[in-house]
């Protein structure tokens, strides 16, 4: 089976994620079981509609995080540099992908340091994988890599199915809760953790939580399957193609955590095949605090450049205040507290 070096492996995967279906299959991410209970007396007027909330102490225009892709790669400085713009632009955070490759080597440094240079304002988040971080003697690399782009938050992203089916994976995850630990006391900044497209279930939250992560971003199933991604990279695509739908539901697994917020103190980020504004105001009613997008965004960009990005995220905000408007939520606050009735 063929290898591939980190930069090749990450521009491939950024290559199939935009020209290639590699959405789930048969699972949805789970928000079409949900809907709001229409208000005919809203007593608010349109004009008054804010989508403006808080992530890591800034202000930003609306609850939406352009989650965590690329860099470590040739055209990777281009895409990071145009995203970044868009989100400096827009008043929302960003998160930057894997930095692996800026601990291997500094070759594509500029891939990351650019999203600082093209976003001065905006919160920015780090990211590193678990196996990384199961593996660390010291907080020197990590450091490192949160100096590259003055990072506000730490993502630690937990990939053991992709791991798993990757040619090149480290599918060995011991150490990785007392990893994170670790980091936890070692850093100033926050330490997220995320999924990356299978979902985190209650009992693992409980888990994070316990030793100090101070937001969890599920990333469920629903959007981009990146088992699928590394099935269409393996040369064991059929034996493998049962597990192109593993995961828990990005609605399931907003449900399932939500309650831990009366005893803890964290960031609830919803994320796995986000796409319209009704499934950003689901999230956030459900018991998010925020929410992420990654593919169609990359899709936006690829397909008409920022134009075609600015003029997406437009429309999701435009669309997000029309819903808080028709449950009569003047702010996002509002929209959390909204109730919501399942229709499955």
């Amino acid at each position: 089976m063929q290898k591939h070096t980190t930069p090749s492996r990450k521009q491939q995967h950024v290559e199939l994620c935009v020209n290639d279906d590699v959405t789930f299959r048969r699972k949805t991410n789970g928000f079409e079981r949900y809907e709001f209970i229409h208000n005919a007396l809203p007593e608010c007027n349109f004009s008054d509609i804010s989508t403006v909330t808080e992530f890591l102490e800034y202000r930003c225009s609306m609850p939406l995080l352009i989650s965590c892709m690329t860099g470590g790669y040739p055209d990777a400085e281009r895409i990071n540099g145009d995203l970044a713009e868009i989100c400096q632009t827009f008043n929302i955070p960003m998160g930057v992908g894997s930095q692996r490759q800026a601990i291997e080597n500094s070759q594509y440094h500029r891939s990351f340091q650019i999203v600082r240079e093209k976003a001065p304002s905006i919160p920015l988040l780090s990211n590193i994988g678990a196996p990384e971080v199961a593996k660390m003697k010291s907080s020197d690399d990590i450091c490192r890599m949160i100096d590259l782009i003055k990072a506000d938050a730490m993502v630690i992203h937990l990939n053991p199915l992709q791991e798993l089916l990757q040619p090149e994976g480290s599918p060995n995850f011991t150490g990785v809760l007392s990893g994170i630990e670790q980091l936890v006391r070692w850093l100033e900044i926050p330490i997220f953790v995320k999924e990356v497209g299978a979902g985190i279930s209650a009992d693992v939250a409980k888990r994070l939580l316990s030793v100090g992560v101070k937001g969890i971003d599920v990333a469920g199933a629903g959007g981009t399957s990146w088992a699928g991604v590394e099935i269409l990279r393996n040369t064991e695509q059929e034996t493998l193609s049962h597990y192109w739908d593993w995961g828990i539901p990005t609605a399931e697994c907003v449900s399932q955590i939500k309650p831990l917020k009366t005893e803890n103190n964290f960031t609830l980020v919803s994320s796995g095949g986000i796409q319209s504004a009704m499934e950003i105001a689901l999230s956030l009613a459900l018991g998010a605090d925020f929410c992420a997008s990654a593919r169609p965004m990359l899709k936006a960009l690829f397909t008409g450049g920022q134009n075609e990005l600015s003029a997406q995220l437009n429309q999701l905000q435009l669309d997000l205040k029309r819903i808080m408007f028709l449950v009569g939520a003047v702010q996002i606050k509002q929209l959390q507290q909204v109730d919501i009735i399942s229709v499955s």
